[in-house]
């Protein structure tokens, strides 16, 4: 699967782009703050039809435009598919071969990728809701069920929210109303956290290869599922789950309407990174953590390979230069040959492009792009 074809109007800086790209590697040229990352940036919208970098979409509007449109031509099984996606101030819709979406649920899929930048890095020492949005985004794409379930649940989650907070400063006080918002919440934490474990023994194992071969072998790697409702029964299904997590909820419940919030639930979920059975977040070196996170990038190529495939597309926004030669080598070998990449840089110096068969350039100044490296 690979993007053939983009046109931008009115995103971030572009007024409008239109440019072809190559199946293998296209490597995007240019100093700061020119639209390298708002390139990156529109490739994954246009795949996820949300952004890594702010969750208000007003913002990706060109300033003093009312709209902006991402249009894509993606060739996937020999099959080739127009993508769409619209935004304005009332939101988004999205549009396959022409056809509005009624969901975005149905739309997300269509394209993949998996994006790789300076803040992911972060990944392993940064903070749980990193680690939540990284499974969050990627199990999302490769599962339209995930993000149908995972968007219900934050609605659900704030309508009980709020009514904890009614019934803390005692403008409710029906409990009634209360199991039955946690009944919900519970039947939809459910379905999540059975496709986190589902996913996560997966990529596990190909995040445990990886490392094992960047690092030489000297350390083994295991991603850990921490969740926050205690898993006992000894045949975990989503009937379990549901049953473990309405049982917490009751538990906790004097304490929810004291604090106006759901205290356990897959929002309060984390991963956990092991090293030789040592927490990486108290023992890793700055070198293990990259590795760690390079490590679950590769392994997110290989699971949606097995889900859906098709190798999504791997943007890498200025993230060579964050990696020493070993790493790099290391990434551009795995990527060799299996998946379209598009890479942002300052320039070409101090990266081993020499594994990189003829990629494609791209120069960017202000917003407008023009090919090679001249």
């Amino acid at each position: 699967m690979y993007l053939k074809q983009l046109k931008l109007q009115n995103w971030r800086n572009f007024e409008e782009l239109e440019t072809g790209f190559s199946p293998n590697v296209n490597i995007f040229i240019g100093q700061n703050a020119q639209g390298k990352t708002n390139l990156l940036e529109a490739v994954y919208f246009l795949a996820l039809t949300r952004s890594h970098r702010t969750n208000s979409d007003k913002e990706l509007i060109r300033f003093g435009q009312k709209a902006a449109i991402l249009s894509g031509h993606v060739v996937k099984s020999q099959v080739e598919t127009d993508l769409q996606v619209r935004i304005n101030a009332k939101g988004k819709k999205a549009w396959i071969n022409r056809i509005e979406q009624s969901k975005l649920s149905r739309y997300v899929g269509q394209l993949t990728a998996i994006l790789f930048s300076p803040e992911d890095l972060a990944l392993v020492k940064g903070a749980p809701s990193l680690r939540r949005r990284f499974m969050d985004l990627e199990f999302g794409q490769i599962n339209p069920e995930y993000l149908y379930f995972s968007s219900q649940y934050r609605q659900v989650l704030q309508q009980k929210n709020n009514y904890l907070k009614q019934l803390a400063n005692g403008k409710s006080k029906d409990k009634v109303f209360l199991e039955v918002l946690s009944d919900q919440l519970a039947g939809l934490a459910a379905e999540i956290i059975s496709r986190r474990l589902k996913y996560l023994t997966y990529l596990s194992e190909y995040a445990k290869k990886a490392y094992a071969a960047i690092s030489n072998e000297k350390e083994q790697l295991e991603v850990v599922y921490n969740p926050s409702v205690p898993l006992t029964s000894e045949q975990i299904t989503s009937e379990s789950i549901y049953h473990e997590v309405l049982a917490c909820f009751k538990k906790n419940e004097a304490g929810e309407i004291r604090t106006g919030t759901t205290l356990s639930g897959p929002h309060r979920d984390d991963l956990k990174f092991l090293l030789d059975k040592k927490d990486a977040h108290l023992y890793a070196s700055q070198g293990q953590q990259r590795t760690i996170a390079l490590s679950l990038k590769l392994a997110e190529i290989q699971l949606i390979h097995q889900i859906t495939g098709e190798y999504p597309a791997l943007l890498l926004d200025d993230v060579m230069s964050e990696l020493d030669h070993t790493r790099q080598s290391a990434l551009l070998n795995y990527i060799h040959g299996k998946t379209q990449t598009f890479i942002t840089t300052t320039d070409l110096e101090g990266i081993s492009w020499e594994i990189v068969k003829k990629p494609k350039t791209f120069r960017l100044k202000a917003g407008v792009i023009s090919e090679g490296d001249d």
